[in-house]
């Protein structure tokens, strides 16, 4: 199992918001600005009201780079897929826990496969769901934007739950707890999320609507700087 956060500040791209037709320009334009590892969000039009990439495009991911793969599953039934996405070359897999399965089962399913496990909260769902599986988990992704569509608007309402989660999981003894956001941010937003407590910074228009990726990821990391 490859650990790749350590309470450092670390930047994903999300590949959603890529270039389609030619994918693997696109991460390799993202590792060459310096992203930390790349994140690939998968939906099943049921879930969320969209559909996006399957196993082959993670498997084409893993081919193309060193970067982790951070596999975000907006699934109904996660579970169901787990072998599937860790054989494609998952490092994390992160699974919703508003879905439809037992959700301490599939983080321990996950981890028995060498694969990182991690849970998503939706921006109106408590932290609280998050306490329970504190033990299985060294990461949890807040959404800033409802799930399944890039581009919208960063919402602060769930920050709340950043500061809630960054205090519970130091209490509970994990003081390198891996907090990540994904939803609009950008260098307007990014601040605010490392103020509450996130450490892990999710992405996509942001870093892909610009030419030179790489000065934006250099920013970003100089604006989170100035918060610690």
């Amino acid at each position: 199992m490859r650990q790749y956060y350590a309470m450092k500040t670390i930047i994903l791209p999300s590949l959603l918001a890529a270039d389609a037709g030619h994918l693997a320009d696109e991460i390799k334009r993202a590792e060459d600005a310096g992203a930390d590892a790349l994140h690939i969000d998968i939906m099943d039009a049921a879930f969320v009201p969209n559909l996006s990439f399957g196993p082959h495009f993670v498997e084409m991911a893993k081919r193309t780079t060193s970067m982790p793969l951070n596999v975000h599953l907006m699934l109904n039934r996660p579970d169901l897929y787990i072998e599937t996405f860790a054989n494609a070359g998952a490092d994390t897999i992160q699974i919703q826990v508003e879905s439809s399965c037992i959700v301490s089962k599939t983080l321990k399913r996950i981890k028995a496969l060498g694969v990182a496990p991690a849970l998503v909260i939706n921006p109106e769902t408590s932290y609280k769901s998050v306490l329970p599986y504190l033990e299985l988990i060294d990461e949890c992704l807040q959404m800033t934007v409802y799930p399944g569509y890039g581009g919208q608007k960063f919402k602060s309402e769930p920050l709340s739950n950043v500061r809630a989660l960054r205090d519970s999981a130091t209490a509970f003894g994990k003081a390198d707890f891996t907090i990540m956001v994904d939803g609009g941010i950008d260098r307007n937003t990014i601040v605010s999320c490392a103020q509450a407590g996130a450490n892990a910074f999710v992405a996509g228009t942001a870093l892909y609507s610009k030419t030179d990726m790489k000065s934006e990821i250099e920013l970003f990391r100089k604006l989170i700087s100035k918060t610690s």
